[in-house]
């Protein structure tokens, strides 16, 4: 044994040849934390001083080659200096200088994923080779840095300024088959043939018959373009990211911008430019925000594999009630490897469920997620049924029949006769109360909420609903079976709207209170849309649909009538009255077109200004800052009443569910993080200032104790 250490070991293997392999000790993956690194230098320097190798294979022991950086490091590495980032940064290239320095040919076996950190390390040594089903990128765009141990330099040179530009900037994990034809790794072979494909490389190597020193020299020295191609290739991929990724997010042109500045550099001088612009975008609030929201995810996750351990075995669902909601619960349940019974009480609605999900399936051939055969096997898993013949071999059932409280309780109580007595039966509610639905069932403590999110295929969040008398097995078991539909879920405890709809609802109310007020419901959408968010509450409430809109909020006025509650006729209402329903009737605050490839696009419609006279006193030209606060106080006094209410149970939790909710902008962490961002002191000065506009306005005592205090939701 050469070395050993507890994430890396080193061993003669054959003919002079070393194997380095990573095998972080308690972990399930390996990743790059300050232990693995400093005995990846130690390593190398023993490897360097041991006489008679002649290569090296780089191995990973595990399932995944190295999955990257360890995030949990960032929060106290990121809140250094820009000094300090740029120091850490130079020493941790030096040891992998340090390999691509080695005085013998250097090949990386590459089994798994192998992203950020984990595939530069692949690219610091002369030749790569891969496993078919393994993937490699650099994904550290979406923290909001970009790739800080060599990546940008030396992919730049290995694949070229357009591929480099692409895989960086996207953040894309890439597939075998393509990273080969790239020239990101040299060979793809079965993963047990790894170390035999890279022991022969270094034999080809040491035959003469690959000039490994050539191909080193290329990946040390400048880009090979000349002034004027340089230029073109930077110019034309900044401009066309810029675009993409938009101002929010600075880190994809950034990048570029860094491999602009170092195509020129040897490799040393190149690293030092992406050293101090990696440091530069550490240090931005993006950075901290979406490091902050992977952090939050990596709790989530935890929680639910606690709740994991102490789930029933899921085997066959069903779903109740096979609309546009029942047909996608079905197809992501189906998708995801667990059989579902879709049952409605006439063929009509069966009809529309299996539309659904072959349209769907279809839409996922088409973008080349899935093959034209493999279609049968998902629609093979789902049974539609017009009666509940088979529903005591389910082990979990989803209702979703219409948001209707009586017949909801109708439905429930009949499903409860049809299946076992260890069922569990789950009610995909949106505003309902489960205690509500729970008050007539026999075994309530078999039964919660499960709250997907339209469109269920696209919405990753799942709100697991907790009534006074649902048991922990029933929420253990929706939770696992919300995670193998592939699903984030978030418990929760019952009220009104849950969470993110009694959140929603408030940032509605502060729409509803501006246009009342005389404001653009354009500009409003337009200054929102600018904020971070995917659409306007305008545009929102057309694609959520006004009539849902109307009876959600009048469900949340019924259960907090002290702030959300609305005097007279609203926005919403005028909607309402006038069939004006939104997207589903083409025409709600907007008009909407279908163009040839049947996407619906929203255009102006001035009746809209007609229709909404009555309920707009005077006009008012508010001004951008005017509109973020009177929308943006109310969502966040919400949010900080659910966790104080202790709906969500951590600050973690209730950000989550924003962001994968209804799409709160990432790069602004969740509405508590946003509040921290601000300054909760500074923060609740803000909202003093609109007092006057209602309950809605007012900070709870427990967050003007924490101005005092100066306390934080995070860190």
């Amino acid at each position: 044994m050469i070395y050993e250490g507890k994430a890396i070991t080193v061993k003669k293997i054959e003919g002079g040849i070393a194997q380095l392999d990573f095998d972080l000790q308690g972990e399930s993956v390996n990743k790059f934390n300050r232990l693995t690194l400093e005995e990846l230098g130690a390593a190398t320097a023993k490897l360097k001083a041991e006489k008679g190798i002649e290569g090296l294979v780089v191995t990973s022991s595990k399932d995944s080659f190295i999955v990257g950086a360890d995030i949990t490091e960032f929060t106290d590495l990121f809140a250094g200096s820009e000094e300090d980032l740029v120091a850490n940064n130079l020493k941790a290239n030096a040891t992998f200088n340090a390999i691509e320095d080695l005085p013998f040919p250097t090949v990386t076996a590459i089994n798994g994923m192998a992203l950020g950190g984990g595939f530069e390390m692949c690219l610091a040594t002369d030749y790569r080779v891969m496993g078919p089903k393994a993937k490699v990128g650099l994904p550290e765009v979406k923290l909001g840095i970009f790739p800080g141990f060599g990546g940008t330099v030396r992919l730049s040179r290995l694949i070229g300024v357009d591929y480099a530009v692409e895989w960086i900037s996207g953040g894309s994990e890439n597939r075998a088959d393509d990273a080969l034809k790239v020239g990101a790794v040299d060979a793809v072979v079965e993963n047990s043939k790894l170390v035999e494909a890279a022991v022969q490389i270094i034999n080809q190597c040491n035959d003469g018959k690959f000039d490994y020193k050539a191909r080193r020299d290329e990946k040390k020295g400048k880009i090979k373009l000349n002034a004027m191609e340089s230029m073109m290739a930077f110019e034309i991929s900044k401009a066309f990211v810029a675009g993409k990724a938009g101002k929010n997010y600075p880190s994809p042109v950034e990048a570029i911008k860094v491999m602009q500045k170092h195509a020129g550099l040897n490799r040393d001088k190149a690293l030092e430019v992406e050293a101090r612009g990696f440091a530069k975008m550490a240090k931005t609030n993006t950075a901290a925000c979406l490091v902050g929201l992977f952090l939050n995810d990596q709790e989530l996750k935890k929680k639910a594999k606690q709740w994991e351990k102490a789930a029933n075995d899921v085997k066959l669902t069903a779903v109740l009630g096979a609309g546009i909601m029942g047909g996608g619960v079905a197809f992501q349940s189906a998708l995801k490897g667990t059989p579902i019974l879709m049952k409605d009480i006439n063929q009509e609605g069966i009809a529309l469920g299996l539309k659904e999900a072959k349209k769907l399936l279809v839409k996922r051939i088409d973008k080349g997620k899935m093959k034209p055969d493999q279609m049968a096997d998902v629609l093979n898993n789902i049974t539609p049924t017009l009666n509940y013949g088979d529903f005591k071999n389910v082990d979990l059932v989803v209702e979703a029949v219409v948001e209707n409280p009586k017949v909801k309780d109708a439905v429930l109580r009949e499903t409860e006769e049809m299946v076992r007595e260890d069922t569990i039966l789950t009610s995909n509610t949106s505003t309902i109360s489960i205690d509500l639905l729970a008050k007539n069932l026999k075994r309530p403590e078999n039964f919660c909420g499960m709250h997907f999110f339209n469109p269920v295929h696209m919405m990753p969040l799942v709100e697991v609903i907790r009534g006074k008398k649902t048991s922990d097995t029933a929420i253990a078991t929706t939770v696992a079976y919300a995670k193998a539909m592939g699903k984030t879920p978030i418990v929760v405890n019952d009220c009104p709207g849950f969470l993110v709809n009694r959140v929603l609802f408030p940032y509605f109310g502060g729409f509803i209170g501006l246009v009342r007020d005389g404001a653009d419901f354009q500009h409003v959408d337009k200054v929102m849309e600018k904020f971070g968010w995917p659409m306007g509450p305008a545009y929102l409430l057309d694609v959520v649909g006004m009539d849902t809109g109307k009876h959600a909020g009048e469900v949340m006025a019924e259960g907090f009538p002290d702030r959300m509650k609305h005097e007279g006729t609203t926005a919403i209402d005028v909607m309402y009255d006038n069939k004006r329903y939104g997207q589903k009737s083409e025409k709600g605050f907007y008009k909407y077109e279908t163009d040839r490839k049947g996407k619906q696009n929203k255009v102006v419609d001035e009746e809209s200004y007609k229709l909404l006279e009555p309920v707009v006193q005077g006009k008012n030209d508010f001004s951008d800052d005017d509109i973020i606060a009177r929308m943006m106080l109310p969502l966040c006094l919400e949010t900080v009443r659910c966790l104080e209410d202790k709906i969500v149970e951590a600050p973690a939790d209730a950000d989550m569910g924003l962001v994968y909710g209804i799409g709160f902008p990432p790069f602004r962490g969740g509405a508590l993080r946003y509040i921290d961002d601000m300054g909760v002191a500074e923060f609740v000065k803000m909202a003093d200032k609109y007092a006057d506009l209602g309950p809605l306005y007012h900070p709870t005592e427990g967050l003007r104790e924490m101005a005092r205090t100066g306390k934080k939701f995070f860190g």
